[in-house]
């Protein structure tokens, strides 16, 4: 399709012309940002008709206009999957592809599940979306996507008898339909066309009822007067590269500068330098990046197997080093995902148990070897700010919390998504073929931050590996009195559902109340708080899960303790405070005010917790600076020694303790009005 860009659209704004300026020498070219403009953006060349990172082409120094993007900004091309998505949706839905063979980039914005802007040659032409109603993928076009297929076509259309300034945001009445075609279902996004305007619409009802009901029947979005169209040139990847050039060779040998202005401090220039190589776009260009400052050290990959990886990853990893010589170290999880899930449950956003027993445990044991001579194990990792909120503030370096002896570097922690790709297509490096496959990311096949967009993919790519993680969702949610639609929609994937999602189950009539499961661990309150005869308040409850003799081997982080295994009873004391635990099970807390018992309950229900789902994953090793713990020896599982100052870092590392709010929800029985207040 031969279009010419007519007028630029209402979302971009000029960058002042370089058309009529000599190049001279020592002259450049500066684009100035509105003040007080915050919008991330992005830029695009008229002439080659490319996206351009900064606010010059570097191709051909003509004029430039600025896209101003939604979100955070974290752009990317579009994969060939999900551009096949949106090609097939545009034939199936209005029997043509407008955008043909123009190159497509995709703009991550906020939806209940994956949702991102399309834009073709600057152009904002719509909204790519997988609609968690219909689990299925959708395209909504904006008013310039609409502009551009009326001029081709004319189902989905519905036609206004007179143009009005003042349609955006309204809904209109069947009265006001002059036509409309008859493909039209209720909640169809519709072309609007209204005397010279045409725009975008939702249908509000299916074609054959426009003409019978009196109420509105369709609710427009925006409309314009503006003929829009796309650029006649087609660029290909190699146009964009070459656009870019000037700016890729600049923050390329920024990150360098970052990885050597650190790696070559005088503490850490003869370390051996490791790069955490995941199988992802990042950490292949952290890789690539680190080979190249750093030609003269020692730099291997560091690939941390989680059991639960994608074998496409796993294959990358292996033949990317192997093809290009670079030592490999890998540490594995084995089964540990699988071994600890019945115990944990599912994990979820908000409750990422299996990323320190997956993750943090194995890296540990490797870091361990690299560090047996003392000094630490500099890593380089291709975390980037864009990638979520959590991580909006990296430093260049920082320790590792978990894992004292880690120094990790974040060479291209500023970068965007497309300047991760651009440098990939620019060095010729082969990449995760799950990339082409539609997966944005490329960790865990079963992590809960995967998209049901993902998932899906998933299922048609691995049937075997999706079939076993759901039927574990199925059984796991239907003994907890939940319906296998909580499971289809992808609700497990919180402890506790965001607004978005609760509308979403509400609207879908899925019942989100879980029934009470009894779990190995629970603590059932037998008394509420109440007043010591001898002064203080007290608490009571029952215990089961957990020994007596396994409670006793922790219990010296809480205080001073006192096991009497003939009598069956350990006493704990904090200061004035005390614990009583029977063999029975029975638990006794007793402090000065109702606030101190309700505080040391809290901490005492967590260690016990901590014992009986400890994994052994060795964390909380790593982080006691006085080497008070042990683990699997023949005083327990858990052993926490009378050489404990109780400082908290090996609470404050546990995977356990991490989501002990969460946890701790599912095992307390509240249901005693007594002690119901306490808790909530």
């Amino acid at each position: 399709m031969t279009m010419h860009l007519k007028k630029a659209d209402s979302q971009m704004h000029k960058a002042p012309s370089q058309k009529n300026k000599k190049n001279t020498r020592g002259s450049k070219k500066t684009f100035r940002k509105p003040a007080g403009d915050k919008h991330p953006v992005i830029f695009w060349c008229k002439e080659c008709n490319v996206p351009l990172i900064k606010a010059e082409c570097g191709s051909c120094g003509g004029d430039v206009l600025e896209v101003k993007l939604s979100g955070t900004g974290d752009i990317r091309f579009c994969s060939p999957y999900e551009r096949e998505v949106l090609g097939d949706l545009l034939l199936s839905e209005y029997g043509c592809d407008p955008i043909g063979l123009h190159m497509v980039l995709l703009n991550k914005i906020p939806g209940d599940d994956k949702t991102d802007e399309v834009i073709v040659d600057g152009l904002k032409v719509g909204v790519l979306l997988y609609d968690m109603y219909r689990m299925a993928h959708r395209f909504e076009p904006s008013e310039i996507g609409a502009q551009l297929l009326h001029a081709l076509i004319d189902s989905k259309t519905v036609v206004l008898k007179k143009a009005g300034a003042h349609l955006n945001g309204k809904k209109v009445k069947a009265g006001f339909l002059e036509s409309f075609s008859v493909d039209i279902k209720k909640g169809d996004p519709v072309i609007v066309v209204s005397g010279k305007l045409v725009g975008s619409g939702i249908a509000l009802c299916d074609s054959d009822e426009m003409g019978r009901t009196e109420g509105p029947v369709v609710r427009v979005r925006k409309v314009m007067g503006d003929s829009m169209a796309l650029n006649a040139k087609v660029s290909s990847m190699d146009d964009v590269v070459n656009a870019n050039l000037p700016h890729l060779r600049q923050i390329g040998k920024n990150a360098m500068n970052t990885i050597k202005g650190i790696a070559n401090q005088k503490e850490y220039r003869n370390l051996p330098v490791h790069v955490s190589f995941s199988g992802g776009k990042d950490s292949l260009v952290v890789l690539d990046l680190t080979l190249s400052a750093l030609k003269n050290r020692d730099v291997s990959a560091f690939f941390l197997n989680t059991g639960i990886e994608f074998p496409e990853t796993v294959d990358f990893v292996h033949e990317y080093c192997e093809k290009r010589g670079i030592e490999l170290t890998e540490a594995k999880a084995g089964n540990a995902f699988w071994d600890n899930v019945e115990s944990f449950g599912p994990p979820a956003k908000d409750f990422r148990w299996c990323c320190k027993v997956c993750k943090l445990a194995p890296a540990g044991s490797v870091i361990d070897r690299c560090t047996q001579d003392g000094g630490v194990c500099l890593t380089i990792d291709g975390k980037r700010r864009y990638e979520s909120f959590s991580r909006a503030n990296i430093a260049a370096s920082e320790k590792n919390p978990f894992v004292p002896d880690q120094l990790n570097i974040f060479p291209i922690r500023d970068w965007r998504a497309i300047e991760v790709w651009l440098y990939i297509h620019w060095r010729g490096l082969e990449y995760n073929p799950l990339y082409d496959r539609g997966f944005e990311r490329v960790g865990c096949y079963l992590c809960p931050a995967e998209l049901s967009a993902e998932y899906e993919r998933l299922r048609e790519i691995h049937p075997d590996m999706y079939e076993r993680w759901n039927d574990y969702l199925l059984k796991w949610a239907r003994s907890r009195g939940l319906s296998d639609e909580y499971v289809k929609h992808g609700l497990w994937r919180w402890k506790e559902l965001p607004p978005k999602m609760v509308i979403l189950a509400k609207e879908l009539g899925i019942d989100t109340e879980q029934v009470s499961v009894d779990e190995d661990f629970a603590i059932v309150l037998t008394s509420g708080f109440s007043p010591c005869r001898e002064g203080g308040y007290t608490v009571e409850a029952n215990v089961s899960g957990v020994l007596l003799s396994e409670a006793a081997a922790v219990m010296n982080i809480l205080g001073a303790t006192v096991f009497s295994e003939d009598l069956g009873m350990l006493l704990v004391r904090t200061g004035a405070d005390s614990v009583k635990f029977f063999s029975s099970g029975s638990l006794k807390v007793t402090a000065g005010s109702e606030g101190d018992a309700r505080e040391l309950l809290k901490r005492t229900a967590e260690q016990l917790m901590r014992v009986n789902k400890c994994t052994e994953c060795g964390i909380c090793l790593k982080v006691c600076p006085v080497n008070a713990i042990t683990l699997g020896s023949e005083k327990g599982k858990l052993y926490i020694s009378d050489e404990c100052i109780r400082c908290g870092r090996c609470t404050e590392a546990c995977v356990v303790l991490k989501y002990s709010d969460r946890l701790l929800s599912d095992v307390l029985d509240l249901s005693s009005k007594a002690t119901r207040s306490s808790f909530e």
